[in-house]
């Protein structure tokens, strides 16, 4: 049992602890875990978000928002990065708006007679538009036709137009109007299926992924297998349903309600977890970032919505038996996420849900980054029921990058229980090793090994007070899945 005491949680050795599995790729879409999602999609791999660099074939220059955005585009870049990348942001499946580095949006501008392409509004307008037009034998071959009906053209390194009339292109290395495209880097999350599919399809597709991908059987199969919770990912339109704002689609709380209405038979406690923030928290696909920008918490407005996201899926399950936790947001980047802010907005969130139950627990999760992993200690200690989210994984550092099988497993007995040590107080909040996984970096491991070090790793989370979620239960990368672990003899729980 737990008893708090002065704010603070004094834990002893009967504690309930979670084992639990998260449900991660359901309700809150990762193209990774489930990359056939997207394959009715028409011109899939150019999604929101997806980086484009144009070469012109005719200066042999990427195409620039020069300065990062702010001014013109110019055709002078030998080499593309940053500036030479053109985020999407998918209108149709052929029509976007082009947003470069500094947020800007690229358009039109008259001046000194000529049409020129410009990067400088922080809003999208009709003119804002460009349909890419695909060569029918080369895909990687495109002219770009602006709102005022006429090509992108390259006149010189220096001059990016849009008044090339030709209709009858040859497509050839002669022609300033056409250029070689190349993706420098892509999303595919809740956003990105959702206005890929667009208003007709999507709800259909969802709806059939969400009644299929989880179902009533997995609950009994977690159950039967010695877990006894769930860590539910949700985004914040949830709270919208059945009718959030485009592109998202109603439907996921009708499954979520179904959710708690599983674990209450199987008796498994559940997370709500937000995993994803109004405007994304980090940028990843599995925020529902647009382009990769990082806009959550930027206003006050922003934090109040999140808090009313809490307080509707409080006051929703506050009452079944079931509902163990609610994560308030699951991995904030630093330093986009200012430690200030997102102290300010777990205070109000803690408010909504004490509001409607006492006895639920509140996780706070850790900053993604180089940050002290106690940062929040300081607001934790002074209030009850508080759970620290850490998510260790050996992968995503160049650490991990020549480990060996038991270097791999040596850093889970000494790093890994050293990092849970240092979160882990007497007097402090509970800890919860909300995401891991027994992957690595390691190629060509024998099953054997990878037995090992799941089995360190049960060994040293076990010692979190509040218990430990795997990521996750299903996805098309076997050692991804528990299920496919367990059912294949990898991991024995």
């Amino acid at each position: 049992m737990v008893s708090v005491s002065q704010g603070r949680q004094t834990i002893s050795n009967s504690t309930f602890k979670l084992r639990a599995v998260n449900l991660g790729g359901w309700l809150v879409t990762e193209g990774w875990i489930k990359p056939s999602l997207f394959d009715g999609i028409p011109n899939k791999d150019l999604l929101d978000g997806t980086g484009l660099q144009f070469k012109s074939v005719t200066t042999k220059k990427y195409l620039c928002a020069e300065s990062g955005g702010g001014t013109i585009i110019v055709a002078n870049r030998t080499s593309a990065s940053g500036w030479e990348t053109f985020k999407l942001w998918r209108i149709n499946e052929n029509t976007f708006h082009f947003r470069v580095f500094n947020q800007q949006f690229v358009g039109l501008s008259m001046k000194e007679n000529q049409i020129k392409v410009v990067a400088i509004s922080n809003i999208t307008t009709i003119s804002d538009k460009f349909h890419i037009v695909r060569n029918s034998n080369d895909s990687n071959r495109v002219r770009i036709k602006a709102s005022n009906g006429f090509y992108l053209q390259a006149k010189t390194e220096e001059l990016v137009t849009a008044d090339y009339a030709e209709e009858n292109t040859t497509w050839g290395d002669d022609d300033p109007s056409v250029f070689l495209i190349r993706i420098s880097g892509k999303l595919e999350g809740e956003f990105q299926v959702t206005n890929g599919y667009g208003p007709i399809r999507a709800p259909q597709v969802m709806r059939d992924h969400w009644k299929t991908f989880i179902v009533e059987k997995d609950f009994e199969f977690i159950s039967e297998k010695g877990l006894n919770a769930v860590r539910i990912p949700v985004g914040w339109w949830i709270a919208n349903d059945p009718r959030p704002p485009r592109p998202y689609v109603g439907g996921s709380l009708t499954m979520l309600d179904k959710a708690f209405s599983w674990a209450q038979k199987y008796g498994l406690k559940v997370i709500i977890d937000l995993h994803a923030g109004p405007g994304s928290q980090n940028g990843f696909e599995h925020s529902s970032s647009r382009d990769g920008s990082i806009e959550w918490g930027k206003t006050d407005a922003n934090i109040h919505q999140t808090v009313d996201v809490i307080d509707f899926l409080t006051a929703r399950y506050a009452k079944s038996p079931s509902l163990h936790a609610v994560e308030l947001l699951n991995e904030p980047l630093s330093p986009s996420v200012k430690l200030e802010t997102l102290t300010k907005y777990y205070e109000e969130a803690y408010k909504a849900i004490r509001r409607h139950s006492s006895t639920v627990y509140v996780i706070f999760s850790n900053r993604l980054g180089n940050i002290d992993a106690r940062e929040l200690f300081p607001l934790a200690n002074g209030l009850n029921g508080i759970v620290i989210d850490v998510h260790y994984y050996n992968l995503f550092s160049s650490t991990f990058d020549n480990m060996t099988p038991q270097q791999n497993i040596d850093y889970i007995y000494t790093n890994r229980t050293s990092d849970l040590s240092y979160v882990t107080t007497s007097n402090g909040p509970l800890t919860f090793v909300g995401e891991w996984v027994a992957e690595w970096q390691v190629k060509g491991a024998t099953k054997e090994e990878y037995q090992k070090f799941g089995k360190a790793q049960l060994e040293v989370y076990n010692e979190a007070t509040f218990g430990w979620a795997y990521w996750t239960l299903k996805n098309i990368n076997n050692h991804w899945s528990l299920e496919w672990m367990i059912n294949n003899g990898y991991i024995k729980l």
